[in-house]
């Protein structure tokens, strides 16, 4: 019996489309870190990037449960003394609503080199148009 190692370069590419006002975000950012991962697939290897490519739509509708949307905080620090910046859930879907996803999604990858690089898969939109129809995601239900 061999054991295979599969590269992502013989694998067909796979685009995903997530609606991001039909579940919770936690939950939809855990089932995009799989899919993003390739862990959805018998095909997995954990050192190669044979994941999905993910587009999320209508990160402005993102729903979260509970009190999160008045008492969660973003921060940001610049490196400075007294550079630490809080940003509201609020605020943030007003500037940033694809930030709101994109770091629920970043914080359940891995944290190396990978992880970074399979982040740059994931393409979050505040609404629900999208410039990737010509790879003709296929859309995922709950």
């Amino acid at each position: 019996m061999k054991t295979t190692h599969v590269r992502a370069e013989t694998l067909p590419e796979r685009w995903l489309l997530y609606d991001a006002s039909k579940e919770p975000l936690g939950r939809l950012a855990s089932k995009i870190a799989v899919a993003l991962m390739g862990k959805d697939r018998p095909t997995y290897t954990p050192s190669e990037p044979n994941g999905a490519f993910v587009v999320v739509i209508n990160a402005q509708q993102s729903v979260l449960t509970g009190n999160k949307e008045e008492n969660k905080y973003y921060r940001t620090f610049s490196g400075y003394a007294g550079g630490l910046k809080h940003h509201s859930v609020p605020k943030m879907r007003a500037t940033k609503p694809e930030e709101i996803v994109r770091l629920a999604v970043k914080r359940m990858l891995p944290k190396s080199n990978l992880g970074r690089l399979l982040l740059t898969r994931l393409k979050v939109y505040p609404a629900a148009e999208h410039p990737h129809g010509a790879q003709k995601p296929s859309p995922v239900q709950g």
